[in-house]
C-alpha cells in the first residue's frame, strides 16, 4: 500500500497542537506519519504553517474547514489559507443542523457542494464531506449520506470516517464500495461496536476493535481511489501523542 500515504488527523491531538506546533509536528514526522490534516481556525499564519510542515518533511493531506468558511464572502480568505499551507482537500466535517432537518435540506446541500467543487477546482482544489453518526440514520427512509452523495458530482470527496460509520450503523465496507472514486481521503478510525456506552466503542486502538481492517485498506487500494488514510483517534482511553503513535504502529503491522 506504498501508493497511499498515512495522515494524521490534529484533532486528534489538539491540546498538543496548540500548546507547541512546532514540537508536535515535529514529533508526529518522528512516528512516521506522511501528513496531518488540520482542524478548525489555524493557529498559526498559513506560512509559518507551511514553514514547519517543510521543516519536518510533512505535507498538508485536508484542512477540516467550518461550512461558514466556505462561504460566498468568506471562501477566498479559506482559499488563500490553504493555497499557503499546500492543501487540495478542503472538507466540511459538518453541517448545520437548522439546514440538514428533511431529505429535500440535504439535497440541497448535494447542489451547494457541487457548486463548491466547481469553484475549487478553478483553485486545483477539491471539497467534500466528513461523516459522524447521524448520517446513517434514516430521513424519510434514507440515509443522509446516501442522499447527499447521490446528489452531488464526482469532484465531492466521500470522506468516509470509519469509526463514526460503524457508531451510527453504517456497513463500512459497503459505503466504501458505493462511491467508487469518490474516497481520495478516508478517515481511519477505531470502533467497537456493542458496548453499554457509545463513547466506549472508541476506545480500542486499530486492530482492536470491530472494524475489518484488512479489506478496508484493500478497498482504499483499489476501487475507492485513496491518496491518503487519516487516523483519527478521540478517546481517553490513551495518552493523545501515545495513542496515535500505536495506532500508526497497528496500520503497519496489518501490512500498510
Amino acid at each position: 500500500m506504498s501508493d497511499i500515504k498515512i495522515g494524521l488527523q490534529l484533532y486528534s491531538i489538539r491540546n498538543e497542537f496548540s500548546a507547541d506546533p512546532a514540537g508536535t509536528l515535529k514529533a508526529v514526522a518522528e512516528m512516521g506519519y506522511d501528513g496531518v490534516e488540520f482542524a478548525g481556525a489555524p493557529k498559526l499564519s498559513g506560512v509559518e504553517l507551511r514553514k514547519l510542515l517543510d521543516k519536518n518533511g510533512l505535507e498538508c493531506c485536508g484542512w477540516h474547514t467550518g461550512y461558514n468558511a466556505v462561504q460566498p464572502d468568506t471562501l477566498a480568505a479559506t482559499v488563500a489559507l490553504n493555497k499557503e499551507v499546500g492543501n487540495r482537500f478542503v472538507i466540511v466535517p459538518g453541517l448545520p443542523g437548522e439546514k440538514t432537518i428533511t431529505r429535500a435540506d440535504w439535497v440541497a446541500m448535494g447542489g451547494f457542494f457541487s457548486e463548491l467543487a466547481a469553484k475549487l477546482a478553478d483553485e486545483g482544489m477539491r471539497t467534500g464531506y466528513h461523516n459522524h453518526s447521524r448520517e446513517f440514520q434514516p430521513v424519510e427512509g434514507e440515509a443522509p449520506w446516501d442522499t447527499f452523495f447521490s446528489n452531488t458530482n464526482e469532484r465531492v470527496v466521500a470522506q468516509l470516517d470509519t469509526g463514526n460509520a460503524m457508531a451510527g450503523g453504517g456497513d463500512v465496507l459497503a459505503l466504501l464500495a458505493k462511491y467508487p472514486g469518490r474516497g481520495a481521503t478516508v478517515h481511519l478510525k477505531p470502533f467497537r461496536a456493542g458496548t453499554a456506552e457509545t463513547k466506549d466503542g472508541f476506545r480500542p486502538l486499530i486492530g482492536d476493535d470491530s472494524l475489518p481492517w484488512t479489506e478496508i485498506l484493500k478497498l482504499c487500494k483499489g476501487p475507492v481511489g485513496t491518496e491518503w488514510c487519516i487516523v483519527e483517534y478521540e478517546s481517553d482511553a490513551f495518552p493523545p501523542m501515545e495513542a496515535v503513535e500505536l495506532n500508526l504502529k497497528r496500520l503497519k503491522e496489518l501490512g500498510y
